[in-house]
């Protein structure tokens, strides 16, 4: 008997061996990534040859991609020390302004690092601002977001009037002076400067080579110090929240901060901490807008601390999610910004995306589902036969109409911290 069990144990290890797929699915999170990531750059190859679009997987628009997508990571980041640590942060746009203001002020007088230093500083002064309010005072925490963006509006434009008037440098009241010293780029010798392997296998316009150069390419050449600063907060974050006694106690504090606060966690502090690391963050990807634009401007934030914050909820709070998320608000921005044309194969990839989406629902008996997924595909599809190139507003549109997709998609999956948004209050339930 058991030799015949031995037997039938070795031919099942032979053959009912899972495939590489199987093994790489069974891997979690990480492999389940590198299959999505594959899939979209084969989806993008094929849809570039179809449609002609080269811009599509060109490394000029991977750089802009990257380049707009730092900001709103750093931003996302911010968001997600203070949301995991129960406080909702609609102020990120505020801090950020803050951040903006703070950099040029200290960049036109000291140097990119100077910027570096002053956006931080101005941004924790949010963030402490918004922590007084909401962990002290037990102001709302909408309230609370609303009320800095409203207020550091009002600040810069007090402080640019106060330093900047009168001034023949260039700088008025809606402007700073030009930073003194620009911050250093990167790029890969021989890949991606020099030789420029990457450029010239780009060039040919292959099939899936020559998009993964382009990607590879526009990833890797000219990169600012901050977004490589930023992708190095990804890892470090996670490993930061999820992998140390500091990140437990701060996550539960988000939580059921009465049961932390019963094993001795001190609540208050780490909500404190969490919110002030969250407005510095934020006043980071401030800095990153000075850094692109050389000086400081009035409204130079426009809006990315809430597409921020919404790429924080697209990523169910989470590091990796949120960074797919401002990315892909990243790439919209920049197609959008090098191919007004390239945008309507968009519309391509949207309905092949959908495609696939029913055609899972369906044996699922997710009949709903499938056939809102089967309509949007085949209206897409009809827009893409149908349209040359799409209005200019439509067009400046696309990552806002982008990122209120992917969040209507994400919905049904989100699972916010349970005490997020809730003022605690010791000796309360």
């Amino acid at each position: 008997m058991s030799t015949a069990v031995t037997t039938t144990d070795a031919a099942g290890a032979g053959a009912g061996r899972p495939s590489p797929v199987r093994r790489l699915m069974s891997a979690g999170t990480p492999g389940r990534l590198a299959i999505g990531v594959a899939g979209l750059v084969v989806l993008f190859s094929v849809v570039r040859v179809v449609s002609g679009q080269n811009a599509l997987t060109s490394s000029s628009v991977m750089t802009a991609a990257l380049l707009l997508s730092t900001p709103l990571l750093l931003a996302a980041l911010g968001g997600l020390f203070s949301e995991r640590a129960g406080v909702v942060n609609i102020g990120l746009e505020g801090m950020m302004i803050l951040g903006t203001w703070g950099a040029g002020y200290a960049g036109y007088q000291w140097g990119w690092a100077a910027a570096i230093a002053g956006g931080l500083l101005m941004g924790a002064l949010g963030g402490l601002l918004h922590a007084v309010a909401t962990v002290t005072f037990g102001v709302d925490h909408t309230i609370s977001g609303v009320a800095i963006n409203i207020l550091a509006a009002g600040v810069v434009r007090f402080l640019s009037e106060s330093l900047y008037t009168g001034r023949s440098d260039g700088a008025g009241i809606t402007q700073s002076p030009s930073l003194s010293s620009k911050p250093p780029s990167f790029s890969l010798p021989v890949l991606s400067s020099g030789p420029d392997l990457l450029g010239d296998l780009e060039a040919e316009h292959w099939f899936l080579v020559s998009d993964v150069a382009g990607i590879l390419r526009g990833l890797t050449s000219d990169v600012g110090v901050l977004t490589v600063v930023a992708v190095l907060l990804v890892p470090a974050v996670y490993l930061l929240l999820w992998r140390t006694a500091f990140g437990l106690r701060l996550r539960s504090c988000g939580e059921n901060p009465a049961a932390a606060d019963s094993l001795g966690v001190p609540v208050y502090r780490i909500k404190y901490i969490a919110v002030v690391i969250s407005g510095a963050l934020a006043g980071l990807g401030g800095v990153v807008l000075v850094f692109v634009a050389n000086i400081y401007r009035e409204g130079q934030t426009n809006g990315r601390g809430y597409i921020g914050l919404a790429a924080l909820i697209f990523g169910n709070w989470r590091p990796g999610g949120l960074t797919g998320g401002a990315f892909l608000f990243g790439f919209a921005d920049g197609l959008q910004l090098r191919s007004r044309s390239a945008v309507v194969a968009l519309l391509l990839i949207v309905a092949l995306i959908l495609a696939v989406v029913a055609v899972f629902q369906f044996p699922r008996r997710r009949w709903v589902q499938g056939s809102l997924a089967v309509f949007f595909a085949v209206l897409a599809l009809v827009g893409y036969l149908t349209i040359d190139e799409l209005p200019t507003g439509i067009v400046s549109f696309t990552p806002h109409l982008v990122t209120l997709l992917v969040l209507s998609l994400a919905s049904q999956r989100l699972r916010p911290p349970k005490a997020d948004g809730l003022v605690y209050r010791r000796g309360e339930h």
